[in-house]
């Protein structure tokens, strides 16, 4: 029997008993031994489901009709829930989607770190729409359609969904979908512009458009009236990141945000990295420097520090702050940002972090407790290589729940802390995004 045949999608709808809930936030379910993993079902139901893979150690499904509904279940707020790929949660209540991220924590704690925190801290929370200020989105002028689509791909393929708004995006873009199709759409280059770059400060909104080929003075004048009417900041983006020049050239004001409990104010360019969600960015601020304790007399190290969002505010309360960052652009920004902000006792330093050079003048230092930040593929390689014998505490924040717990593992296990304190942070809601945070002590 051919592979194909043997894995040819049923017709039809069958039924399934889900069982639990995978870290994607798919129903599991078993058929005739066979695990299948079924989008839109929530544990404790049953559904019927139609098929739309099958594969030699599991399929995969989505429920079409809920026979018996989880008492958990909502209706989802978004239309196009299912259809567009930007979200997996929207039919779960927010208090079960955040159930279901500290599961996925502790899980992956026990099992990957061989750890388990002392005490679990309560989620932080935020909001659950309008959050997101920060987002790349796909553009493409679809031929048999004859229009020009912005927005998600679609879920489980790589077409642009055909949306007109998006909830979870702040209301400067989310609610402008249409707007900014007619507007390509307008251009003489409308197949040309591949995605859109979103970044929301508190002086404005900014959009990057990536463009492939040259702008007419016609489509400029198009950008330039865009931006008048919906009160937006257009950048062009004809390469790289190092090419993003502003559209209006009179307008020299910085991107920035106000982190006003420690009378700072960040400064950044559109496509920096910053956190997604303003709301929960301040609360996990405060968590952090809550469970770091700093004092006057402490040096301290900020790793993966970015333009300094942890490093600025900790170096108020701390002796010294060394902020590193494998980013140069971003280590610039950061320098800058501690100069606006009359900041004198931080140093900043470009470095790859997983390739480490132990010759770099920060590893020479003494630290009393450290920050780290990293991208999702984590901190082992600067973890393993830092002398730590000096270090009183560890805040770690993660955006990945199994490079954070490989890592609590090696804090734990290899270099003598305790994971006295871990918990979730709700910063992409209606996700399966899990942001956590933890505190590692030495006796």
């Amino acid at each position: 029997m051919s592979k194909r045949r043997r894995n040819k999608i049923p017709e039809g709808l069958f039924k399934a008993d889900i069982e639990s809930l995978s870290h994607e936030g798919r129903g599991v379910a078993h058929i005739e031994g066979k695990t299948v993993f079924i989008e839109n079902a929530l544990p404790g139901e049953q559904v019927e489901f139609k098929y739309v893979s099958k594969r030699a150690k599991f399929d995969q499904g989505v429920a079409e009709k809920i026979i018996t509904a989880n008492e958990q279940r909502i209706e989802p707020e978004c239309q196009y829930f299912g259809y567009c790929g930007g979200c997996s949660l929207q039919h779960m209540t927010p208090d079960a989607q955040l159930a279901h991220k500290q599961s996925v924590l502790l899980e992956q704690l026990t099992h990957i770190g061989n750890v388990e925190p002392e005490l679990v801290l309560p989620p932080l929370e935020g909001p659950s729409f309008g959050y997101r200020h920060k987002a790349r989105l796909a553009a493409k002028h679809v031929v048999k359609k004859e229009k020009v689509l912005v927005g998600f791909r679609e879920k489980r393929s790589p077409f642009v969904a055909d949306i007109t708004e998006c909830k979870v995006l702040h209301p400067d873009v989310g609610l402008k979908f249409t707007a900014l199709q007619q507007l390509i759409e307008s251009l003489s280059i409308y197949n040309q512009i591949p995605q859109i770059e979103v970044a929301v400060s508190d002086n404005g909104t900014a959009l990057v458009l990536r463009h492939l080929a040259d702008f007419s003075d016609e489509d400029i004048a198009k950008l330039n009236t865009f931006e008048d009417e919906h009160q937006l900041k257009l950048y062009l983006q004809p390469g790289g990141y190092d090419s993003v020049e502003r559209l209006n050239k009179s307008d020299t004001d910085e991107l920035f945000y106000k982190l006003d409990d420690h009378d700072i104010t960040i400064y950044f360019k559109p496509v920096d990295f910053t956190q997604i969600n303003v709301e929960i960015n301040k609360k996990m601020l405060n968590l952090a420097i809550e469970l770091l304790e700093p004092n006057k007399d402490e040096n301290i190290l900020d790793l993966f520090c970015g333009v300094g969002n942890f490093t600025l505010p900790l170096a108020r309360k701390a002796k010294s702050v060394v902020g590193i960052e494998g980013d140069k652009g971003l280590v610039e920004r950061a320098k800058n940002n501690a100069i606006k902000n009359n900041i004198e006792n931080v140093e900043f330093y470009a470095a790859n972090l997983a390739e480490l050079d132990k010759s770099n003048e920060f590893m020479k230092g003494s630290y009393d407790k450290i920050l780290l930040d990293p991208a999702r593929t984590g901190a082992k390689e600067i973890i393993e290589a830092l002398d730590t014998k000096n270090v009183k505490r560890i805040v770690y924040v993660s955006c990945n729940p199994a490079t954070f717990a490989r890592d609590a593992g090696i804090l734990v296990n290899d270099k003598g802390f305790k994971l006295t304190k871990a918990g979730v942070m709700d910063m992409f809601p209606h996700t399966t995004h899990v942001e956590s945070i933890g505190l590692f002590c030495i006796d």
